[in-house]
C-alpha cells in the first residue's frame, strides 16, 4: 500500500508523513471543502436574488425534507419552482453535475414539501437548474430536471 505524502512522495506502509505534514494535508481538504461550501452558498444566494429581481417569492433556501434537500424554492403565482443551483467552472460542467440520483432525491423532496400544500401532489410544479460557472454568470434552465 502506497500513501503519498504533502511533497507527493511515495511511501511504503508505514504511516504516510510526519505528523506535520498529515495536519497540512487534511488541513488544505478542510480548507478547500470550506471555500467549497461558501462558494456554493454564495452561488445560491445570487440565484435567489436573480429569481426575487423577476417577481418570484422565495419560500425557501436549502430546504432538506426525508427525500433529500432541494437548493430553493421559489413561487411564482399558484407554481412552486424547485431549484438546482450548480457551480462550477462552466454552464456545461455544472450541468454535468446534476446525476439521476440526485434528480431522483430532488424530485422525493418536493414530492414531501407539497404533501403539506392544499393540492397536495396535485400542486403545480416546476423542476429547474441554475448553473453558475466561475465568473459568477447564472443560466436559469427551466424545466430542466424533468423527465422527457
Amino acid at each position: 500500500m502506497h500513501m503519498k505524502c504533502r511533497a507527493g512522495k511515495s511511501t511504503s506502509w508505514r504511516w504516510p508523513c510526519r505528523k506535520n505534514e498529515m495536519t497540512t494535508v487534511v488541513s488544505a481538504r478542510h480548507h478547500k471543502g470550506k471555500t467549497s461550501y461558501h462558494a456554493g452558498v454564495a452561488a445560491e444566494e445570487n440565484v435567489a436574488r436573480g429569481y426575487i429581481g423577476q417577481g418570484y417569492a422565495l419560500i425557501a433556501q436549502r430546504w432538506r425534507g426525508r427525500g433529500g434537500e432541494v437548493d430553493l424554492i421559489v413561487q411564482q403565482g399558484d407554481v412552486f419552482i424547485f431549484v438546482e443551483v450548480k457551480k462550477s467552472s462552466s454552464f456545461a460542467r455544472a450541468a454535468l453535475r446534476i446525476t439521476p440520483a440526485q434528480k431522483a432525491r430532488i424530485f422525493a423532496a418536493a414530492s414531501e414539501f407539497v404533501s403539506t400544500k392544499p393540492q397536495g401532489l396535485l400542486t403545480e410544479m416546476r423542476f429547474d437548474a441554475a448553473l453558475v460557472d466561475a465568473t459568477g454568470q447564472i443560466q436559469i434552465i427551466e424545466n430542466a430536471l424533468s423527465d422527457g
